[in-house]
C-alpha cells in the first residue's frame, strides 16, 4: 500500500453459489495521500495512481445491494470524512445503479446489470470533511459489465428469396443469410454460425446446396438444377452462437426459398409434321391454318414465345404466320388474294423457334419444322370491265340512237361458261342506253356540252355487269365522254343596262359592251357588233367603235343631242363560229346630263327616268313643304317639353289647399254610406299575401315591398317648438323613403280604425278645478288665434 492503491479481483467465477461470491475480502481502494488539508504544513505531492477497471458480471443474482470496493482515505486516522461517488449511474440518470456507504467509504451496486443496454460505467470518489472540504483528489472508476450469453442469435427476416439459374455448375452463388447475436462478438458469446438444417424437396439429392458457416453464403454443391423438374427449393437454416456449439450455444432458424431460374434449354416443337388448310379465293386477312406448338420453358416469356416463318411453298407472299400471344400457336394468315383459276394449293413448309436463343450446348429439335397444305375454294367472281374508266370522244350535239362504243366485261372465272348481262347503273341525263348482252352504248338524247350534267368537257356514266354464277355476282364500269363542242350557242350581250351624258367629249363618250358565249374556242370570241339598218335612227344617233377582239364601246355621234331619258338600242352580235351564229340583243341606255367628272347628277337621274322639268320642280317643292312640316313640329316639341320642365311644381295659389276652408260636394246620404267595404282603405298588418303572390301579380296600389324608413313619432302633448320640429323630420323622411307614395301606383289611404294615439280632451272642460294657463297658444300661429282669443286672458271669461 503506501504511495499506491491495492486492489484485489472481485471477478467471481460463473456457476457458483451466492455463499462462496465474496469469501475473498473486498478490494479496498486507497486515495492518493495527497490531503488538502493537512495540519502538518506543506507536504510533497504524490502522484495519482492509475486504478485498474471494476469488473461486474451482468445478470446477477445478487444478493443486492453487492459490495464492489471500500474506497479509504489515509487522512481518515486523524479527521472524519465523508465519501461520495458522482456520475452515470450514480447521481446521474439511471440514477441509483450505484451507491457508497459515506462514512465507511464501500461502494455497492443496487441491482443487476445488462451488458447490452450499457456495457461500461465511469464514476468518481470524492472525500470531504465535515464541513465539505475537499481533503483528497477525485479519484477516477471505471466499471466494465462482463459480459453472458443470454442473448440468441437472431434473423432480420424469418423468409429469405434467392434464384439460381437452372443448369447452373457446383459452387454457383445463390443468397446469402446473416444473424445478429447482441451478446460480445469479440468472446464466444457472439460468434454465429450457420449450417443447413433440411431441404425441400430432396431431388435430384438431399444436399444440393450448402451454406458457409462464417459469412451465411449459399452455394450450389451438385448439378442437376433442372426448372422443367423442379422449380423451387425450401431450405431451414440455422444460426448458433458460442462458435457453433450446440451444447453450449443459443440457437434460431431461417427459411430460405430458392427459386430456379428458367433458361431456354427447351426448344418449341410442333404438334405435328403436317397440317392443312383451306381459303377462299380473293379473301385476305382470314386464317386458314392453326399451328399448334409445345415448350417446356416458363410461360410467356422469351424462351417459350414462338416465332413462325415460311421456309418455302410461297414465292409471291400471299401468307403470313402471326403468333397468339396466349396460346402461342402460329396462325397462318391470307395477305394476298389468291386465284383459283390460277393455284389451286400451295404446299407451305414452316419453321418454328423462339425468341430468345438456345442454351449453349441445346440442339434445335427436329419437330421444329412442319408442312402446310392451303386448299383454294373457287367462288364465283363478278366480271370486270378490262378498262375501267373507259375513255371516248364524240361531238355534242348527235342524235338521239347513235352508237358510240361497246362498253364490255370479261368473267375471271374462265372455267365455267357463264353470260353476263350488262345495264344502266347512273346515267345522270339520261342520254345513254346499253345492250344487256353485248354492251353497245346508244344515245337516247341529243348530247349537250353545255349541260350542268358535264362538268370539264365530260360526261360520266356507270354501268353494272352481272354473270349468271350461284349467287350471281356483279362488277361495275365508268365510261367518260369527252365531248367535243359545236357552235350551237348564239352570244348574249353584256351589260344589258348602262348610262351616258348626253354631252362629252366623243373621245371619251361611251359604253364598254361586250358578249358571253356557252361554247368555247373556236366557236366563242373574238365577237363582231353591229348596229342594225332598222330603224334607221339608230345609226343616225349612235355609233360602235371596237376595242380589241371581244370588247367594243357603244356611243352617242358627234354633235347629236338627246333628251335625258332611257333609250333602248338594239345590237347585233356574231361569233367566230364556222359557220357563225349572231344574236339581236337590246342595251338599255340612260341618257343624263353629268358633271364635271363625267358622273350623273341627281337631277339628271330622274329626267333620264323619263320625268319632265315641271315635274322634277314639283317634286322639289312637295319635298321642301314636307321637311319645313316636320322642323314646325320638331320646333313645337322642344317647346312644350321645355314649358313642362320650367312650371312650377306647387299648384296655383287658388287651388292651394293648405289654411282654406274647402268645400266638399254632398257627402252621401248618411247610413247608406255604411255599404261600402273600407276595409279595402285599410293598411294590412303583414305583407305576407303580397309576398306569397306568383310572380308577375301584383296590385298597382301596393307599395314596394322593401324595408320602409323610419318616421319620428309625434309627442304626446305637443310643443311650439316640437310641431316645427317634427314637420321637418318627416319632410325629410319622406323624400328619402322609396315607399312613400306616389310610387307610380294609386295612391293608398291608410284606414285610421277606431283607436287613436291622441290623448283624452277630457281635461278642457269647464268642470275642471284649478286655473290653466292658455297664453301659450298665442306662440301656436293663427290658426290657433281663436282659441287664444276664447280661452286666454281671465278677465274675458
Amino acid at each position: 500500500q503506501g504511495d499506491g492503491v491495492m486492489m484485489e479481483d472481485g471477478k467471481v467465477a460463473e456457476g457458483k453459489e451466492r455463499k462462496d461470491v465474496f469469501q475473498a475480502p473486498p478490494p479496498v481502494i486507497m486515495f492518493s495521500g495527497s490531503g488538502l488539508n493537512s495540519s502538518k504544513g506543506l507536504r510533497r505531492q504524490k502522484r495519482d495512481w492509475v486504478i485498474p477497471p471494476i469488473n461486474v458480471a451482468e445478470n446477477s443474482r445478487g444478493p443486492f445491494p453487492q459490495m464492489l470496493v471500500s474506497i479509504r482515505s489515509d487522512q481518515d486516522q486523524d479527521i472524519s470524512i465523508r465519501y461520495s461517488i458522482t456520475g452515470v449511474g450514480a447521481d446521474q440518470p439511471p440514477n441509483e445503479v450505484f451507491n457508497i456507504d459515506p462514512v465507511l467509504g464501500k461502494m455497492f451496486v443496487t441491482k443487476p446489470l445488462d451488458r447490452e443496454h450499457r456495457s461500461s460505467y465511469h464514476l468518481r470518489a470524492h472525500a470531504v470533511d465535515m464541513n465539505g472540504n475537499q481533503v483528497e483528489n477525485p479519484i477516477d472508476l471505471y466499471i466494465f459489465v462482463i459480459d453472458m450469453n443470454d442473448n440468441r442469435p437472431e434473423f432480420k427476416n424469418q423468409v429469405y428469396n434467392g434464384s439460381v439459374d437452372e443448369g447452373s455448375k457446383p459452387g454457383t452463388y445463390v443468397m446469402h443469410l446473416s444473424a445478429f447475436d447482441a451478446d460480445d462478438n469479440t468472446t464466444a458469446n457472439g460468434m454465429v454460425r450457420y449450417r443447413i438444417l433440411s431441404q425441400t424437396p430432396h431431388s435430384p439429392i438431399p444436399n444440393m446446396f450448402t451454406i458457409n458457416s462464417e459469412t451465411g453464403d449459399i452455394v450450389t454443391v451438385a448439378p442437376g438444377l433442372d426448372r422443367e423438374k423442379v422449380s423451387q427449393y425450401t431450405i431451414i437454416v440455422q444460426a448458433t452462437d458460442m462458435e457453433g456449439n450446440l451444447n453450449f450455444g443459443l440457437s434460431n432458424t431461417a427459411t430460405a426459398i430458392i427459386t430456379v431460374t428458367d433458361i431456354n434449354d427447351n426448344p418449341p416443337m410442333l404438334t405435328s409434321r403436317t397440317f392443312s388448310g383451306e381459303v377462299p379465293e380473293n379473301r385476305v386477312d382470314v386464317v386458314v391454318a392453326n399451328l399448334t406448338v409445345i415448350d417446356a420453358d416458363q410461360a410467356h416469356s422469351p424462351n417459350w414465345n414462338a416465332i413462325y416463318q415460311i421456309i418455302s411453298g410461297d414465292q409471291f407472299g400471299h401468307f403470313t404466320i402471326r403468333t397468339d400471344p396466349v396460346t402461342n400457336d402460329g396462325m397462318v394468315t391470307v395477305v394476298k388474294p389468291v386465284d383459283f383459276e390460277m393455284n389451286r394449293s400451295f404446299m407451305l413448309k414452316v419453321a418454328v423457334s423462339n425468341q430468345a436463343h438456345l442454351a449453349s450446348g441445346i440442339q434445335s429439335s427436329l419437330q421444329s419444322t412442319a408442312d402446310v397444305t392451303i386448299s383454294v375454294q373457287d367462288v364465283n367472281e363478278p366480271p370486270y370491265f378490262p378498262t375501267n374508266p373507259k375513255h371516248i370522244r364524240f361531238e355534242e350535239g348527235v342524235p338521239a340512237g347513235t352508237s358510240l362504243t361497246t362498253f364490255s366485261a370479261s368473267d375471271p372465272d374462265r372455267l365455267h361458261m357463264q353470260s353476263i348481262r350488262y345495264s344502266k347503273l347512273n346515267d345522270p341525263a339520261d342520254w345513254l342506253s346499253i345492250n344487256r348482252t353485248n354492251g353497245q352504248i346508244v344515245t337516247t338524247g341529243m348530247l349537250d356540252r353545255e349541260s350542268i350534267y358535264v362538268k370539264n368537257n365530260i360526261y360520266e356514266a356507270t354501268f353494272l355487269a352481272t354473270d349468271n354464277g350461284s349467287p350471281a355476282a356483279s362488277g361495275t364500269g365508268t365510261l367518260q365522254i369527252y365531248l367535243i363542242d359545236i357552235n350551237d350557242n348564239p352570244p348574249a350581250l353584256i351589260p344589258k343596262e348602262s348610262q351616258i351624258c348626253e354631252r362629252m367629249n366623243k373621245n371619251v363618250n361611251g359604253v364598254n359592251i361586250t358578249a358571253a358565249d356557252a361554247d368555247t374556242d373556236p366557236n366563242a370570241g373574238p365577237f363582231v357588233f353591229e348596229l342594225p339598218n332598222f330603224p334607221t335612227s339608230i345609226r343616225r344617233n349612235w355609233t360602235i367603235s371596237r376595242i380589241s377582239g371581244d370588247y367594243a364601246r357603244l356611243g352617242l355621234r358627234y354633235q347629236v343631242y338627246l333628251e335625258p331619258g332611257v333609250y333602248e338600242v338594239p345590237i347585233i352580235v356574231s361569233d367566230s363560229g364556222n359557220p357563225p351564229l349572231s344574236n339581236r340583243s337590246v342595251i338599255k341606255v340612260k341618257v343624263c346630263p353629268c358633271d364635271e367628272n363625267g358622273d350623273c347628277t341627281t337631277l339628271g337621274a330622274v329626267a333620264a327616268a323619263g320625268l319632265g322639268t315641271g315635274a322634277i320642280i314639283s317634286i322639289l317643292i312637295c319635298v321642301i313643304i314636307l321637311l319645313s312640316m316636320v322642323l314646325l313640329f320638331v320646333v313645337w316639341i322642344k317647346r312644350r317639353e321645355k314649358e313642362r320642365q320650367t312650371k312650377q311644381l306647387l299648384i296655383d295659389p287658388e287651388d292651394d289647399v293648405r289654411d282654406n276652408i274647402l268645400k266638399y260636394d254632398e257627402e252621401g246620404g248618411g247610413e247608406e254610406d255604411q255599404d261600402y267595404d273600407l276595409s279595402q282603405l285599410q293598411q294590412p298588418d303583414s305583407l305576407e299575401h303580397i309576398i306569397s303572390k306568383p310572380p308577375g301579380v301584383r296590385r298597382v296600389d301596393e307599395r314596394p315591398i322593401i324595408p320602409e324608413s323610419q318616421y319620428p313619432i309625434r309627442p304626446v302633448v305637443p310643443h311650439p317648438g316640437d310641431i316645427g320640429d317634427f314637420i321637418h323630420e318627416g319632410l325629410r323622411a319622406a323624400d328619402n323613403d322609396p315607399t312613400a307614395p306616389p310610387y307610380d301606383s294609386l295612391l293608398v289611404f291608410d284606414y285610421e280604425g277606431s283607436g287613436s294615439t291622441a290623448g283624452s280632451v277630457s281635461s278642457l272642460n269647464s268642470s275642471s278645478t284649478g286655473d290653466q294657463d292658455y297664453d301659450y297658444l298665442n306662440d301656436w300661429g293663427p290658426r290657433f288665434k281663436k282659441l287664444a282669443d276664447m280661452y286666454g286672458g281671465g278677465d274675458d271669461d
